[in-house]
């Protein structure tokens, strides 16, 4: 029995280093993804990067696609945690909804990431290439996309702001932020709060 026991607190503690081990690779696969795209993503950089062993890093996820693809569902969460959960402890609707955009903006202004936008780094390289991480980039699009609508959507509901059609809004919100992120980049000062005003200029009241 006790040796049992001992087998699984091995593997127990095993697992933990894997899972450790893993998320210190794709953290740094987020940021390496978000100024050199997907496509610059390598298990000789991430070694190099991290500290850790080329081959380790290809036992965990054997090939380049599938790191890819772990890569964009770790930003999946990792922007759930940075962007979306915060905004939660607002009210829904259009407090809800700047709080989102506020979260978003903080996200590239500072930026967390190296490259900014994640989404924008990525789309733009994947967009034409039909398969699986294209297919993975459009759903963290679309998960965005109607997140904001939902919003806009109960806003107008309850009256908070005037009549509009919540898809569009919600895409000429995320293509406004999307801009505001590669204006960023280029220099532009004024590109927050460019953002901003459009925002508001979308959110009129009744």
């Amino acid at each position: 029995m006790e040796s049992v026991v001992q087998a699984a607190e091995i593997t127990d503690k095993r697992l933990l280093r894997g899972s450790r081990t893993r998320r210190l690779v794709l953290d740094r696969a987020i940021d390496i993804a978000s100024l050199d795209s997907l496509e610059g993503l390598s298990f000789g950089r991430l070694a190099t990067d991290t500290g850790l062993s080329k081959a380790g890093i290809q036992t965990l996820f054997r090939s380049k696609e599938t790191l890819q693809l772990a890569t964009i569902d770790h930003f999946r969460e990792w922007f759930l945690e940075t962007v979306v959960r915060p905004a939660a402890a607002k009210p829904r609707g259009a407090q809800r909804l700047r709080a989102l955009v506020d979260h978003w903006i903080a996200y590239v202004s500072d930026p967390l990431l190296e490259g900014g936008c994640f989404q924008v780094a990525n789309v733009a390289e994947f967009d034409s290439r039909p398969g699986p991480v294209r297919d993975a980039l459009a759903e963290n699009q679309r998960m965005w996309t109607a997140r904001l609508a939902r919003e806009l959507t109960y806003a107008r509901d309850q009256g908070e702001i005037a009549e509009l059609d919540p898809e569009l809004a919600a895409f000429q919100i995320d293509a406004v932020l999307k801009l505001a992120n590669s204006a960023l980049r280029l220099g532009d000062t004024d590109a927050v709060s460019k953002a901003r005003r459009t925002v508001e200029a979308l959110l009129v009241s009744p």
